[in-house]
């Protein structure tokens, strides 16, 4: 059984630690972890691990967020892989920090890079892992605070928050939705 599993976020250096590229930092930890790679292919950096039985098909968009969707569609066509066996890991900050939200469904929230892979899979029917990164910004500067760096405090906090997130996503592959959700959504 294949899984594709997309963490969203941007491309560069200046965006490597910030609250936007979660879902890229989940899917780095999971390979820091497990020993697998990235090598840069067609429209995303991408990975493949086999874990209990299971292919593991791992994408990290280079289109950019509010582009996304134009990876998760091309990958699911190559891969031959079910709707149903796609994740998509993405932040969220309509959650605290610290907080994990897994769904098989959804809309995009105000998310951009949701509603791209929405608008080219024409559907929501996809599950969705949210990473929370909180929402401490004052009017007009959500912005600057999601392309911003997680504050020194959170930083402390971000391996083990990262490490949970990435259990949930083998959760996902393993034991379905409904039991990685009953796990881990808190």
């Amino acid at each position: 059984m294949k899984f594709l599993i997309v963490g969203l976020g941007n491309i560069g250096p200046e965006y490597a630690l910030t609250r936007h590229n979660a879902g890229f930092m989940v899917l780095d930890r999971m390979a820091a972890q497990h020993g697998f790679t990235f090598s840069m292919t067609r429209l995303a950096y991408t990975a493949k691990w086999q874990y209990k039985g299971k292919q593991l098909f791992f994408v990290k968009p280079t289109t950019y967020m509010n582009l996304s969707g134009k990876a998760v569609q091309y990958y699911m066509k190559q891969e031959n892989i079910p709707l149903e066996n796609v994740l998509i890991v993405t932040d969220d900050k309509d959650l605290p920090f610290g907080k994990l939200r897994l769904k098989p469904k959804g809309s995009p929230g105000g998310h951009n890079g949701l509603r791209n892979i929405d608008e080219l899979l024409t559907s929501q029917e996809y599950a969705r892992l949210r990473v929370g990164i909180g929402n401490n910004f004052s009017k007009g500067r959500q912005i600057d605070f999601v392309l911003g760096q997680f504050p020194e405090d959170e930083m402390i906090q971000l391996p083990d928050y990262l490490d949970r997130a990435g259990d949930a996503v083998l959760a996902f592959c393993t034991m379905g939705i409904q039991n990685a959700m009953n796990n881990y959504n808190q």
